[in-house]
């Protein structure tokens, strides 16, 4: 099982810093996300200073760019990475596409599969020398002059990841990605009776199986070495779960496990005015809940409980914390999830 790291800091010295700590520590990868700051910048210098490393994003907003501009800031860390990068791609949500980025929303499932098959075009232009005739229902790229094409990247085109939860992004993963973002707010029992299978249809679709694609978890883990920080990591983990629980978007998940009105109860108290609203979530989410979203562990007992749990469902993992906690404490982790 391939770990991750995320990238949480910008400033350039912490970025080299943190990239040097992670391929030193074992993580086979560091993922930036794209938040309050572009996820691209920071990983040409987190390339620039490792040598194994893999850097991607988890994720990118796809529809807030265009299939072309994508593919050059891609195809060019690609390059700077000499291989090691990877694209996770999210279509984020309609309010966002619309009134932050002011670019157009519809139909997202059937935009992401044609959006990933453009990028494909349009990289096997520029690797392969294949003429650029993309024609799709959303994007239309018919023109690369010489001028305008970039040489190979090392390795080819970079690894396409999609984040979903919903059945029909699932499925578009399966079909066009080479890879899945599993989001944080997911079961074992949700990843192996709805996730897998559909995208397992989809790589029927595509003509590929499991075998020639990835499932990466960010998987919601609570530990602590003393009392008072598991304590700290559990209150943390609950508050996070409940603020996922209150979205609509991932009621399915919570439908699955026979708590739909669990998450009733938190998107109603998500629209009140009460000052607490927020600890009195977190409150409603009961052990129950609790271990079945997350791995609550002390942190000699974390990787083991990964592996019986996700081990034959995921190919990466990485750690969700919705706490603070040194990042010493994954190293041991780490290191028995390559080995095992």
């Amino acid at each position: 099982m391939k770990v991750d790291g995320k990238l949480n800091v910008w400033r350039t010295s912490e970025v080299v810093e943190e990239a040097r700590h992670h391929e030193k520590a074992g993580y086979d990868g560091l993922w930036a996300s794209e938040s309050k700051h572009d996820p691209f910048l920071p990983l040409l210098l987190a390339a620039e200073h490792t040598d194994r490393l893999e850097v991607g994003t988890a994720i990118a907003v796809a529809f807030a760019r265009s299939p072309m501009q994508l593919a050059y800031t891609a195809h060019d860390l690609q390059t700077y990475a000499d291989g090691r990068f990877c694209l996770g791609l999210g279509s984020q949500i309609k309010p966002h596409i619309e009134r932050r980025f002011s670019m157009p929303w519809s139909r997202p499932a059937a935009r992401m599969r044609e959006y990933v098959s453009a990028l494909h075009a349009i990289w096997a232009a520029w690797n392969d020398g294949t003429k650029l005739d993309f024609r799709g229902d959303f994007y239309t790229h018919t023109l690369m002059a010489p001028f305008f094409s970039p040489p190979p990247a090392p390795g080819g085109a970079p690894k396409v990841f999609v984040a979903a939860v919903g059945e029909a992004m699932t499925r578009v993963a399966g079909e066009v990605a080479d890879g899945l973002l599993a989001h944080g707010f997911t079961t074992e029992r949700y990843l192996r009776e709805v996730t897998l299978p559909t995208a397992e249809a989809g790589l029927a679709q595509s003509g590929r199986s499991r075998e020639d694609f990835s499932v990466s978890h960010l998987l919601l883990t609570a530990t602590g070495r003393t009392e008072e920080e598991m304590a700290r990591a559990v209150a943390g983990t609950r508050r996070q779960i409940a603020f996922y629980g209150s979205t609509p978007a991932y009621r399915g998940v919570l439908e699955l496990h026979g708590w739909g009105d669990l998450g009733d109860e938190l998107h109603a108290l998500s629209k009140s005015t009460r000052d607490d609203k927020w600890e009195a979530m977190g409150g409603l989410v009961d052990d129950e809940v609790l271990h079945t979203f997350s791995v609550v562990a002390e942190p000699d007992r974390v990787a083991a409980e990964i592996r019986r749990r996700y081990g034959a469902l995921v190919d990466r993992v990485s750690f969700y914390t919705a706490y603070e906690i040194d990042a010493e404490v994954w190293e041991p982790i780490v290191q028995e999830l390559r080995d095992s």
